[in-house]
């Protein structure tokens, strides 16, 4: 394999994904749409593709031309999966998909801790509001009867620095934002909801094995460790010279942030296990504390 497709090329996933792949030799071409994006990879030796996801023809010319295609752009665009999807098929390439696994989160609102924790070989629970992102899920992977050597790779908190354009994840930076404005750490409620989390090293690490050895049709959830995000609120208050932990009532915190942060990136639990991408491909994650790394090097501003 010699070509990558990568889509969201200078984001937060997809711009340390594209280091990692022109590290490993690949070459790489990068949907960018903005000229200091191109910039940002062409300084990097990658191929800038100029255009967005609505551009469904350029995006099936450069499925067509690569050995392979990364989607990190967007979990929730169906058009331009479909329109990759369809110029793929037949071809036995590899197809991986970004989701989040926000998909099993439910509705908490930071008030409790659940007991239930999902694996990447059984059965999901997926909440209404979610059923989309699911749906676009189960249509990647059954791409895999079409010809296509289809991955779904599902990360959980995803915490570190991005070389990408966009070095910040959405949760942590979300509430150390918010934080430095309000002068105090909050969180949605108690806090007492659970996530699984997972060093961005070791999430591109996945896709990388998962580009080269992942079957046709699989699901990997990316997480090593987890913890409570009154535990993390407390660390960054820490971090950050802070004082005590704040509860925000979960309806003034959607008010603030959306009722999609609010509820799911930050009030609800989505515990999940990573034990395929260990078993099929060996993944061995490397790091495996959110809290200690946000004691010792979450950026303070």
């Amino acid at each position: 394999m010699n070509t990558v497709f990568v889509t969201g090329a200078t984001g937060y996933i997809g711009g340390a994904v594209v280091e990692s792949l022109l590290l490993a030799g690949y070459q790489v071409r990068g949907l960018v749409r903005k000229p200091e994006a191109a910039a940002w990879l062409a300084q990097r030796g990658a191929i800038p593709v100029e255009g967005s996801l609505d551009d469904l023809a350029l995006l099936r010319r450069e499925a067509e031309g690569a050995q392979g295609v990364i989607h990190t752009a967007s979990a929730d665009h169906p058009a331009s999966v479909m329109a990759l999807l369809e110029r793929l098929a037949g071809s036995d390439k590899p197809f991986l998909h970004t989701s989040g696994s926000s998909v099993v989160g439910d509705d908490a609102k930071g008030a409790w801790c659940s007991d239930h924790i999902f694996t990447d070989d059984g059965p999901l629970v997926v909440s209404p509001t979610k059923q989309a992102r699911r749906d676009l899920d189960l249509a990647v992977l059954a791409a895999s009867t079409r010809g296509v050597r289809s991955v779904v790779i599902c990360p959980s908190n995803i915490y570190g620095v991005s070389c990408g354009l966009n070095p910040h994840s959405v949760q942590l930076p979300l509430l150390a934002a918010n934080a430095r404005e309000q002068q105090r750490l909050q969180i949605v409620g108690a806090g007492l909801n659970v996530w699984s989390n997972v060093h961005l090293n070791d999430v591109v690490a996945l896709y990388l094995l998962a580009l080269q050895k992942a079957v046709p049709g699989a699901f990997y959830f990316a997480e090593n460790g987890e913890a409570s995000f009154a535990a993390i609120g407390a660390a960054m208050a820490t971090r950050l010279g802070l004082g005590p932990v704040e509860s925000l009532a979960p309806e003034l915190a959607a008010q603030r942030w959306g009722e999609a942060r609010a509820y799911y990136s930050l009030g609800s639990n989505s515990r999940v296990r990573g034990v395929r991408a260990r078993r099929e491909l060996g993944w061995q994650p490397q790091r495996d504390s959110v809290i200690e790394w946000i004691l010792q090097e979450m950026p303070r501003s």
